[in-house]
């Protein structure tokens, strides 16, 4: 039983590794995003970091449509990035799950 729960916590220890290299690749994954128009692009990575902002010079002269692009461009980019990142890190977590008694349900 001893033997068992050292299996198990170390087990859970290279998971945990695992899970860090993994969001240490995200912040190298990137995440471009455009609007529909192409008058403004973003990039930020699979950890939603914003990398860059590209703005068309006719955004600038409408402060509230210049807001507007930027919502939506960095909402669908940060939705993108963010399904990247939890399907990675699930992945990881469910290889590294030992078999615990009653842990089905996270598998």
């Amino acid at each position: 039983m001893f033997g068992d729960m050292m299996n198990m916590m170390g087990k859970l220890k290279e998971t945990q590794k695992k899970v860090e290299a993994t969001k240490k690749r995200l912040d190298t994954v990137l995440i471009d995003e455009a609007s529909n128009d192409n008058k403004l692009k973003v990039t930020l990575t699979a950890n939603r970091t914003i990398k860059s902002i590209e703005i068309d010079n006719e955004l600038l002269k409408d402060k509230e449509q210049l807001e507007d692009y930027l919502v939506i461009t960095l909402n669908k980019a940060i939705e993108k990035a963010t399904q990247i990142n939890e399907t990675e890190l699930a992945a990881v977590a469910k290889d590294g799950m030992p078999n615990i008694p009653g842990m089905d349900m996270f598998k």
